[in-house]
Parts: C-alpha cells; structure tokens; sequence
C-alpha cells in the first residue's frame, strides 16, 4: 500500500471507532495517575497564555482536561470523525484536522506540544519529518511531551470493539525516538517507561520530554 493509501485507512479506521472511542474514552485520564502529573508538570512549564497542541487528539479528552487547568488548547487530528466528535462534546477546544507530517498551524504558535500514542501510526520514514513539523509549531524553549509502546513489532487490527478497520500500531524504541528527536532539533530533558495499568492493553509505555533547542 503506498503511502497515501496508509494514511487513508488509518483515517478511515478512527472515522469508524470515532463515536465508540469518544465514549469509552472521555474519562480516560481518570484512572492514569502518572499521564496527569506529567501533563501537569507539562502545564508548569509552558510560557503564560501560549496554546497547548495535542496532536492526535482524537476525540479531543486530553485537551480538555489541560483546558480545565486553565490552558488554552487546539486539538489536531488525521481524521474528520474524531474531531466532530470532540467538537461536540468539548467546545471549549479548538480542534483541526490534519497531518502530522504537515501541520495545520503556525510557525512558532504553540508554547507546548502533546503528543499521545500518535507517532505509532507514522511510517518510520516519516518520523523525522513529524518531529521538524512539532519543532515548527513550537516557540523558542518549547516542550514536547510524547508517548509511545514500547517495542519492535507492528500490530496490525482489522477489527476493532466490533468494528471493521485497517490500521496499524508501530512500537517503538525510546533510544531511538531520543537520537531523532535530537536530530530534529530537541533536547530530551527526561524518559520513563512504565507497565500498564490494569484496564490498558499489556504493553510497556514510553514517555519522552523534550525541549525546542
């Protein structure tokens, strides 16, 4: 499949789950301790009255509780679905649509970066590019907070809570996405891994906090 059509069906397959993920979804936080601290030291250390990018956003749960600790924030998101469904239910937050790989916004426009569980569907040629798309989008000094499984397979799933999909998640290795967040511009300031909690599927997770050099 080439590379638009990649990008098609993983649009295509959040289209499809949008309105199921949004509300299995929208609590989400509540039961991740360790997310929220980090969001939080994530909040602490944003420039006052920047915007927050949470790309990947899907359904748009994780900016809306940075927005209900008084951020301003934009939600961005590959798929159509996923950000009607966050408009409905969270007005509060601006959502986009539109690419990792080329941003819908503003050169230096945001003060912080937020990327969860998003960079698992980019092919490996294009992580490069996606990191030199966050280190556009973000002002001088500002910090990029990803996640990511951690690993060397590819898991692939064509159905997903009952529905029909076609999409990829890429596990990935924290050493690895350091060297190409350095080569894009950044400082990784701190990595951490943990195990799941009881209600995530059983993967090691990676968390990365980098800084615009």
């Amino acid at each position: 499949m080439g590379d638009h059509g990649r990008h098609h069906s993983v649009r295509r397959s959040y289209d499809t789950v949008a309105e199921e993920y949004a509300a299995r979804l929208q609590d989400e936080l509540d039961g991740k301790p360790l997310d929220r601290a980090l969001l939080t030291s994530l909040l602490e250390v944003t420039e006052p009255g920047a915007a927050i990018a949470d790309l990947g956003c899907g359904p748009g749960h994780v900016a809306a509780w940075l927005t209900g600790k008084g951020a301003r924030t934009v939600g961005i998101d590959l798929s159509p679905g996923m950000v009607e469904a966050g408009r409905r239910r969270f007005p509060q937050v601006e959502f986009r649509e539109g690419d990792l790989r080329e941003l819908p916004a503003k050169d230096g426009e945001f003060g912080s970066v937020v990327a969860f569980y998003t960079i698992i569907h980019l092919d490996p040629d294009d992580l490069h590019r996606a990191f030199e798309e966050m280190r556009r989008v973000l002002r001088p000094s500002g910090a990029l907070l990803l996640s990511f499984h951690i690993g060397e397979e590819v898991r692939h799933l064509d159905e997903w809570w009952g529905y029909d999909v076609d999409v990829d998640f890429r596990f990935l290795q924290p050493g690895h996405i350091a060297g190409l967040l350095q080569a894009a511009g950044f400082t990784v300031e701190m990595s951490l891994e943990r195990a799941p909690y009881a209600h995530e599927a059983d993967t090691r997770r990676a968390y990365l906090l980098a800084r615009r050099t």
